[in-house]
């Protein structure tokens, strides 16, 4: 029986399947851990279940010897240090596929969030301020009318496409042999939606410069990875009105703090990183997480494997 540290707790009965085989610990606040808390609870763990949230680096594989299996309760891994876990012959898990089209759906509620001015709208009938039918009150944009910049055509991106097509907008896209140049794809399109991993090249690619070429009534979709996008870039860009809007599930840093001066730029959507947060999406994800801690300890091959190249493990 190994011992398992779950750095959240998770929906569903995944870890209830994962406790009928071993000892867990699973972490009860709804904070994550602090650094010194996740140190002090991995130091004899064998097998770690983390999230996005945990930054798994050499130091703390360091500070577990015992370490046999990580599964991380995500799509990306950009947290954890995948060379440092292959080096230690460490296979690595995570859940690809599993949100792909619920990602999808909530960029194009997003979209149309921040296109039509819902939450504005939202806003202003609480307040008491729809008095009567005006025909110029809160007007938006139509997506339909729209043409669609995907950067990064990946499975999630493909969705996004799909989607924006059955509305009827024209979509371009970058990222794959038939793509068109960014800085073209940011002239023309009057949304641009971002899909691409965050990687050294794609860090900090919505810059100054990015958001300077965009058309002044675009707009800019993120549900990627927060530090894609410049974030002071973008609080000009909307204070300046380079563009006209922004709408964001992911955020650097992440969370934003209540006094940060993004909160107070106007035309923006901000959710709390909400790409995968359906009852559904979740739990499979929970599942799939458990069958490759599962799957890890038992010295198996992991259903979903970041680092493959490890023996015993499977892409």
């Amino acid at each position: 029986m190994a011992r398992c540290f779950v750095t959240r707790r998770i929906p569903g009965n995944a870890i209830e399947r994962l406790a009928a085989e071993h000892e867990v610990e699973v972490w009860t606040e709804r904070l994550p851990p602090s650094r010194d808390a996740l140190r002090e609870r991995v130091a004899n763990t064998d097998g770690l279940l983390c999230m996005l949230t945990d930054a798994i680096d050499a130091e703390l594989f360091a500070a577990m010897p015992n370490l046999r299996a990580v599964s991380t309760y995500a799509v990306g891994v950009d947290n954890i240090d995948i060379e440092a876990a292959s080096g230690r012959g460490i296979p690595v898990g995570h859940t690809p596929d599993v949100l792909t089209e619920t990602s999808a759906d909530l960029a194009l509620a997003l979209m149309l969030a921040v296109m039509r001015r819902i939450p504005e709208a939202d806003a202003a009938v609480r307040a008491g301020d729809w008095l009567t039918w005006e025909p110029a009150m809160l007007l938006g944009h139509d997506l339909h009318r729209a043409t669609v910049g995907i950067v990064g055509l990946g499975r999630i991106g493909q969705a996004v496409k799909r989607r924006v097509e059955g509305f009827g907008a024209r979509v371009l896209h970058s990222g794959r042999r038939d793509g068109v140049a960014l800085d073209r794809l940011l002239r023309e399109s009057t949304v641009v939606t971002l899909h691409c991993p965050l990687t050294e090249q794609t860090r900090g690619m919505i810059d100054e410069s990015a958001l300077r070429t965009m058309r002044e009534d675009a707009y800019l979709i993120n549900t990627a990875r927060g530090p894609i996008v410049d974030t002071d870039a973008l609080r000009r860009a909307l204070a300046e009105g380079w563009i006209a809007g922004a709408a964001l599930d992911v955020t650097d840093p992440e969370p934003l703090p209540v006094d940060h001066p993004l909160l107070k730029a106007p035309n923006l959507v901000i959710a709390p990183h909400l790409g995968s947060a359906s009852h559904e999406t979740r739990e499979e994800m929970a599942n799939i997480a458990v069958d490759n801690l599962l799957a890890g300890l038992r010295g198996d091959p992991m259903p979903h494997c970041a680092n493959p190249q490890v023996r015993g493990s499977r892409a």
